[in-house]
């Protein structure tokens, strides 16, 4: 069996029976190339995103709804929960959007011509309990405050490299 993992000029290259490539795996993630290959796929994405904001404004295209597909295929986020943290991130990063009733959350799934979440409420809260979702203190528990936590972006990393 053999794994091998290239991002840039970093490559990770192990071979061996499952259990050594796991074993040889641990020992990398113990290493700095590890942090550094994690850190090449993360440009990566940020890279893909710019430039699919850049073709959208090129090609006269609906920026928005252009550019959060474009994330959202580029993270492989099918699942609805997914694409609605997606949303969070999408709009509090990428446009910088720090209030977000439901009604901008579902202008962004149709500017990008997928189907709106619905129950957005639902799935918000069911993010805030996978803490994925959190609202920042002062805001009322108000969901269209809600901002990724570290684990929630974790879990968006972790849904890109998958």
């Amino acid at each position: 069996m053999r794994l091998t993992i290239q991002a840039g000029d970093v490559e990770i290259d192990l071979e061996g029976a499952s259990i050594q490539i796991d074993e040889q795996l641990s020992h990398v993630k113990a290493e700095h190339t590890w942090t550094v290959l994690l850190e090449r796929i993360r440009e990566a994405r940020e890279s893909a995103m710019e430039a699919a904001v850049t073709a959208a404004r090129e090609a006269g295209l609906p920026e928005r709804g252009s550019a959060f597909r474009a994330l959202l295929e580029n993270c492989a986020l099918t699942r609805k929960p997914d694409q609605v943290l997606g949303a969070i991130h999408y709009l509090r990063d990428v446009e910088g959007i720090d209030d977000s009733p439901p009604r901008i959350v579902n202008e962004l799934f149709t500017d990008a011509g997928i189907e709106p979440p619905g129950n957005l409420s639902l799935y918000l809260n069911r993010l805030k309990e996978r803490k994925f979702l959190m609202v920042p203190t002062g805001k009322d528990d108000k969901n269209r405050f809600a901002i990724l936590t570290p684990e929630g972006q974790a879990h968006l990393d972790k849904r890109s490299n998958a």
